[in-house]
């Protein structure tokens, strides 16, 4: 393909992915009909009832990525007498202004989850909404629902509620600035320091996240780090994709919408209602995660075992922690992707094996992905003793079709992410690299090269080659059109030559 460094690259990327959005059945714009409804639609909703509670003094803040216009969860922590720390997550009440069936409800419920690109956002719901009205901004009243849980100071779980409630985010802070400040590499935010109290806050919720991380690393919930990326545009050209990093602030999130989403799931399950869960099933390609245990000298069972594997993988971090992004790559890709699935009442869970629990969903993110909002329905009902608002033939419709979407919406992030990729390696064809092999099946053989972490598929030399084994390969030729870029072969024996460990930053990798 010709050289692009004479064209705007954000057009030729949006332009990609708007195409790759219809091709996939996603919708790239809001219809007239959803417009329409959202013209009428001019105030954040109001509380109505008794029993929502006024909790708009508390400490609320949120912690989110620097850009983040969507807030969809906001946090707050207070230690007990006994030693216990009650912890609340308010979560965006979407439903209250996007109501089932609605002409916006109707997008959402075809998308169902925000798209994310290198070059455009397509969110799922119109940003009127999603970035205002129903999303929980600093110094705005707002309608959420609220999962309350009290830790034992070993972080056991001993009581849990939900309940409605109207909340203000009292400070809009960043991941990354606060992981700083926590970590000891940085000053305090300027808008931690403007709260009363919220500096000592965030510490004590760090504190109860990172007693929660170290339980479920020890019920084999799996530590894994996968490198990511995003682009850097200067103006409308793209000159870079930087990789993100995981951190403290980050961890407070997780830990916490882990357990929210533990906690709404045994609600309704509690209240005999179907559930729309999030699992992860015992991998298929087992036998090759031991492969790759034992010619890193580790011996794992037979027999799936979360356990046994979080073991390994923190042996092998321990010995390897440069190279560990490419073995994490590799026992994701084994794992197999997750779905969603409908729980009935009464049933024994699947389970989600890549983060060791057996009730799980997602529900702290209605701004942003379909099956939160349809499991907030859930809970507005039974908070309110009413019948569910979903049958369960209409469950598993939307679970299987909730399934494909989301798969095809991360099928979309990565092909314009290697557009991007593409956009930048055109220039470097016949330069070599070292790579790992992330994919082999039917269709091809696939290998992640590190600056710009990106995959390509092997063309040439594939023979031989499994999930997990390094390579050293060449560029032959990029595609920016169809996103491809590939790579052949070039050294069968033992790699060897300098490979620049400064481009292996690692991002987060919880399989949720």
């Amino acid at each position: 393909m010709a050289n692009t460094d004479d064209k705007k690259h954000r057009a030729i990327l949006q332009r990609i992915a708007r195409k790759a959005m219809l091709e996939r059945g996603l919708l790239p714009e809001f219809s007239k009909k959803a417009l329409a409804e959202l013209d009428r639609i001019d105030a954040p909703a109001s509380p109505t009832g008794a029993s929502i509670r006024d909790l708009r003094d508390l400490l609320w803040c949120s912690i989110d990525n620097d850009d983040s216009l969507d807030l969809d969860q906001l946090t707050v922590a207070e230690a007990m007498p006994s030693g216990a720390v009650k912890v609340r997550v308010a979560i965006a009440d979407v439903d209250a202004l996007v109501r089932k069936r609605s002409e916006i409800d109707n997008h959402a419920r075809q998308n169902t989850t925000s798209v994310y690109t290198a070059a455009e956002i397509f969110p799922m719901l119109p940003p009127k909404l999603s970035n205002d009205l129903t999303s929980l901004n600093k110094g705005s009243d707002r309608l959420a629902v609220v999962v309350e849980m009290v830790f034992a100071p070993d972080g056991t779980l001993q009581s849990s509620d939900v309940y409605r409630a109207m909340v203000r985010n009292h400070a809009k802070l960043a991941y990354n600035s606060v992981a700083a400040w926590l970590e000891g590499t940085g000053p305090a935010p300027q808008e931690l320091v403007a709260v009363d109290g919220l500096a000592e806050n965030i510490r004590l919720q760090d504190r109860v996240a990172q007693t929660l991380k170290a339980n479920r690393y020890r019920q084999g919930s799996l530590e894994l780090e996968t490198i990511k990326a995003h682009p850097v545009f200067d103006s409308d050209r793209l000159k870079d994709l930087e990789k993100d990093e995981s951190n403290r602030a980050k961890d407070v999130i997780a830990e916490f919408m882990i357990a929210a989403n533990g906690v709404t799931t045994r609600y309704l399950t509690a209240r005999k209602f179907p559930t729309l869960q999030r699992v992860v099933r015992v991998p298929k390609r087992w036998g090759r995660i031991v492969e790759i245990a034992a010619k890193m000298g580790y011996r794992l069972p037979r027999k799936p075992d979360s356990e046994a594997l979080e073991l390994f993988l923190a042996s092998a971090k321990a010995a390897d922690p440069i190279r560990f992004p490419d073995l994490s790559l590799s026992v994701i890709k084994l794992l197999g992707s997750g779905e969603y699935v409908v729980q009935r009442p009464g049933e024994r869970p699947i389970g989600h094996f890549g983060l060791a629990v057996r009730d799980y969903n997602h529900s702290t993110a209605p701004n942003r992905r379909y099956p939160d909002l349809i499991t907030q329905r859930l809970l507005k009902a039974a908070i309110a003793g009413s019948s569910s608002p979903y049958s369960v033939g209409e469950l598993e419709d939307l679970a299987r079709h909730c399934t494909e979407q989301e798969d095809d919406a991360s099928k979309i992030e990565r092909q314009v992410g290697k557009s991007a990729a593409a956009l930048l390696l055109e220039s470097r064809i016949g330069e070599q690299f070292d790579a790992v092999v992330t994919g082999v099946t039917d269709h091809g053989t696939w290998v992640r090269i590190f600056n710009p972490p990106v995959e390509g598929k092997l063309e040439h030399g594939y023979e031989g080659v499994d999930v997990g084994d390094l390579v050293r390969v060449q560029l032959i030729g990029t595609d920016v059109e169809r996103g491809f870029i590939d790579f052949k072969r070039v050294k069968t024996g033992k790699l060897h030559g300098h490979r620049d460990h400064s481009v292996l930053e690692t991002g987060p990798g919880t399989l949720q």
